[in-house]
């Protein structure tokens, strides 16, 4: 093949495409609906679990899934005792960051996927790990610790919420 000494870019551009000044037209290109696709074009599904609605009946099935997951995700990815402590599953905001990651887990490397899952993956990971940290705070080293839940059952003046939420409290834009 050779280039164009002289010549407008487009001759440069033609030149390296295979395209000379005798072709009518480029070359026509392949229709994207001709193409044969082995997999479904379903969405690819996990089931996700919401924690605060999860029934009795799907508990145990739920959380042998959820153990099996974390005890090969803090093997395989030698995470550490003080991120994920071996009573993990009494941490709640823990459960949750951990159920997340074997959610997107899932659905990364599901057969389906486009092949930038498992990279995908890999990037959530990395974004998740000081998540995980903050977590668990630390504290189950010798056994167990529990954190003292967040309770509003006594701390919200009714009186004081509805006079403030019964208002728009919107501040005029001036100009």
């Amino acid at each position: 093949m050779s280039f164009p000494d002289d010549g407008e870019p487009q001759d440069a551009i033609d030149a390296f495409a295979g395209v000379t000044a005798s072709d009518p037209e480029p070359p026509p290109q392949e229709d994207p609906g001709d193409i044969d696709r082995d997999e479904s074009s379903e969405p690819i599904a996990a089931e996700i679990i919401n924690w605060r609605y999860l029934t009795s009946g799907e508990a145990e099935q739920v959380w042998a899934d959820l153990r099996d997951w974390v005890e090969w995700f803090t093997v395989r990815y030698r995470v550490p005792i003080s991120t994920v402590p071996n009573c993990w599953w009494q941490h709640e905001q823990l459960v949750e960051e951990l159920s997340a990651l074997h959610t997107a887990h899932v659905v990364c490397f599901d057969d389906a996927d486009t092949g930038l899952g498992p990279v995908g993956w890999h990037e959530r990971l990395a974004i998740a790990r000081p998540r995980l940290t903050h977590a668990y705070g630390g504290g189950c080293s010798n056994g167990h610790q529990d954190t003292p839940s967040r309770s509003w059952a006594t701390v919200t003046d009714e009186n004081a919420w509805t006079a403030w939420t019964t208002q728009a409290h919107a501040t005029p834009h001036q100009h």
